[in-house]
């Protein structure tokens, strides 16, 4: 297994420079003190492996403008930022999300529902590269002479939307939108490194309802149910809708949100702790993540390679 830190699609919108080399290695560290075990999944950073961008270019002179023009994602932050402010980035990273995908043969990619439209942006663009360049007597003959099988550069990858066992966490300040560490409101979600007076804090200055009680799937209270989901994603072990309301059901706003504060606090403060002795070991995590791009860089090459060769590049000697 590959997690890889993008600090490329981060500069998609306009960054502080200062701090992106901070939030690379935070996220990093916060992916190692979740429990990713580096002995058995690699972590690496998406600039340290080149075939991410030269194949995005690759991918870009293949993929139709208009595929992207239908990008949703595009057109909401587009159209927040203002079209003179967004950079061609914002516009082509969906290409760079596909050539990350592609460069590992993946069968089948973990996405939520608001990046399906991305994945399915991937599986057409491994359609198109393939009926154009691996296919024919002449890529049969490009593959021989580069000593390479003449099979499809790319798999093309499928969906793996968990439906059960996930919990989707909406905004603290809207239960109808997701919760964004991209919104400019911090206290509309809960960071993971969020120390413990934040989070109480936050927790208590929530958006709720004038409801009595606290109840499910309510299309008239998409706050409760926002709250009482990121309640159950927090307990120490799965618990049922019915278990959790049996024990909060009856409460008010005012009871119920100390209750859930403390419940946040607890989930995150081993995460927290272990993410401190991470961070301040930089020998450790900087090895780590050397280690994780050189055995990404090995079969990224590879990908690469073949995709270049069915576009007829000459191979470096």
């Amino acid at each position: 297994n590959y997690f890889c830190v993008v600090d490329l699609h981060a500069i998609t919108m306009p960054h502080d420079p200062t701090q992106l080399e901070e939030s690379t290695l935070a996220s990093a560290a916060l992916y190692l003190a979740a429990g990713i075990d580096p002995e058995k999944s690699k972590v690496f950073i998406q600039s340290h492996v080149p075939a991410h961008s030269e194949l995005c270019w690759l991918l870009s002179c293949a993929t139709p403008m208009n595929w992207l023009e239908r990008m949703i994602q595009y057109k909401d932050k587009s159209q927040k930022a203002g079209s003179e402010s967004v950079g061609v980035g914002l516009f082509t990273y969906p290409v760079l999300m596909a050539a990350d995908i592609l460069l590992y043969q993946a069968d089948r990619v973990p996405v939520g529902e608001d990046q399906r439209q991305h994945l399915e942006l991937a599986r057409d663009i491994v359609r198109r590269f393939t009926d154009m360049y691996n296919k024919g007597g002449a890529f049969k003959k490009r593959c021989k002479k580069a000593g390479i099988p003449s099979y499809p550069s790319f798999t093309e990858p499928e969906a793996m939307i968990v439906k059960e066992g996930g919990a989707r966490v909406m905004s603290l300040s809207d239960g109808k939108n997701k919760m964004s560490k991209s919104d400019a409101n911090d206290y509309s979600r809960i960071n993971v490194l969020d120390p413990p007076k934040v989070i109480r804090d936050k927790i208590k200055k929530c958006k709720t309802d004038a409801f009595k009680g606290l109840e499910w799937d309510n299309p008239e209270r998409p706050e409760a149910t926002n709250l009482l989901t990121l309640y159950s994603a927090v307990q120490p072990e799965q618990r049922s809708k019915e278990d959790i309301l049996a024990e909060v059901g009856d409460m008010t706003w005012g009871e119920f949100k100390p209750v859930l504060a403390e419940a946040i606090v607890a989930h995150l403060e081993p995460i927290q702790t272990r993410y401190k002795e991470i961070r301040e070991d930089e020998t450790y995590l900087k090895g780590v993540l050397k280690d994780g791009a050189d055995s990404a860089n090995e079969i990224a090459s590879k990908t690469l390679n073949s995709a270049k060769v069915a576009m007829g590049f000459v191979s470096r000697t």
